[in-house]
């Protein structure tokens, strides 16, 4: 797409960087950009000091006006507004005829599909896509690693050879967005797990999984298309848990795909270290796993431990809607479940283990760690998404963090 002295209207400079991303890149392509946020000028201020000023941008602050969305050639949405098809703004678009598009959609028109490497899942994508980067690495393939990973590769085009691989991670929204915009699946696909998640976005289950499924339905022949084997092992892993042996084996063969050497593939997925906020080791006794958005994503986290009864696990959070029986479940494994933010109640309503309402992170963490025994552990693995406390889930996973630094120094 060309976008030079086109009038685009930037729905969402965010704090993930994506929209800051795209935002420059639009910028350094010669479009004029409006770019439109419902938060204040205030909370975005390291956002705004690194986009800097430019004589064709020009910022809304604190709200949307239709009349920026119906009157632009170009729209840049934010994949993270829920049922898109049903906001005022973008559907304001669509009725004046303007193409409505994403950040990740001009990415992937600017590369070589035969080159990307796609990964989508419920549970698991950002590590898989990460060991496969790691397996690539150690190959000594030129690749690099984006997508919904966080910020924009749109701002590293120019050191993106022809022949290198892309390793792109991609929600469930992304893919939504990528198969309204045309026919296009990456030529390795790689799908972790499809559980029910986001139903707030997507308003079914049969819509989440029909997007999840997009990766593959425009692949070509001679394309790759992998999933997660249940069975499946690997040793020699850093990271912990039989899921991530899982993750390691999908990810070992999407590399071999794009002509990883096996041996050195096999060395860089073991010698991988994790990222942050999934089962992160915060210091003896104390594991941040604040990525947990899922029932199934707690459970795959309390598996990874010896002994489940040694487990304190913090749960609870924002309200997607979902089942919620199979975190209550875990009551039952854990030696006590501590219960937080909006879905509490309901957590402890269907829990038959012991569960304790305690509403916040900090009154967790105090009440948790007066309970644990030589031994035990403290996880946090919500299985709920933040939004009803923090903006995202590494406030969550930083607050964690600093709650158990300011424990282990009193202690």
């Amino acid at each position: 797409m060309i976008v030079q002295d086109k009038r685009v209207t930037v729905m969402g400079l965010g704090r993930f960087g994506g929209g800051l991303g795209v935002t420059k890149w639009l910028l350094g392509q010669g479009a004029n950009v409006l770019l439109t946020d419902l938060t204040s000028k205030e909370e975005l201020a390291e956002q705004l000091a690194e986009l800097g000023s430019h004589s064709n941008l020009q910022i809304v602050f604190g709200e949307h006006r239709i009349e920026d969305f119906s009157s632009a050639d170009v729209v840049i949405a934010n994949p993270a507004i829920p049922m898109p098809w049903e906001n005022i703004y973008l559907q304001a678009a669509w009725d004046a005829g303007v193409v409505v598009t994403t950040e990740i959609e001009l990415l992937i028109q600017q590369l070589d599909r035969k080159n990307v490497i796609g990964v989508t899942g419920t549970s698991g994508k950002s590590t898989t896509a990460s060991m496969i980067h790691e397996a690539l690495c150690s190959s000594r393939i030129p690749c690099h690693l984006g997508g919904n990973l966080g910020g924009s590769l749109l701002g590293e085009l120019s050191s993106i050879g022809h022949k290198d691989i892309v390793v792109l991670e991609f929600s469930s929204a992304m893919l939504w967005w990528i198969e309204k915009g045309g026919q296009w699946s990456p030529s390795v696909a790689v799908l972790t797990t499809i559980e029910p998640n986001h139903i707030d976005w997507h308003g079914s289950f049969e819509s989440y999984k029909s997007c999840k499924e997009v990766i593959f339905a425009h692949q070509e022949e001679g394309d790759t298309s992998l999933t997660q084997d249940a069975e499946a092992t690997f040793g020699g892993l850093t990271v912990l848990g039989k899921h991530n042996e899982r993750n390691a084996a999908v990810a070992f063969l999407a590399a071999i795909a794009v002509g990883a050497e096996s041996k050195a593939a096999r060395v860089g997925i073991q010698n991988f270290r994790g990222l942050s906020h999934r089962l992160q080791f915060v210091r003896k006794s104390f594991y941040n796993d604040s990525k947990s958005t899922t029932p199934s994503a707690t459970k795959l986290a309390v598996d990874s431990f010896d002994d489940a009864s040694l487990v304190h696990l913090i749960v609870g959070g924002y309200d997607k809607h979902i089942d919620l029986s199979l975190l209550a479940k875990q009551s039952e494994r854990v030696c006590c479940m501590y219960a937080i933010g909006a879905t509490r109640n309901a957590i402890a309503e269907l829990a038959l283990g012991e569960v304790r309402c305690v509403e916040t992170l900090d009154k967790a963490v105090c009440e948790a760690v007066s309970n644990m025994k030589q031994g035990d552990v403290l996880l946090l693995s919500p299985g709920c998404a933040s939004w009803d406390q923090f903006d995202n889930y590494e406030e969550r996973g930083d607050l964690f963090c600093e709650l158990v630094k300011e424990v282990s120094a009193r202690q």
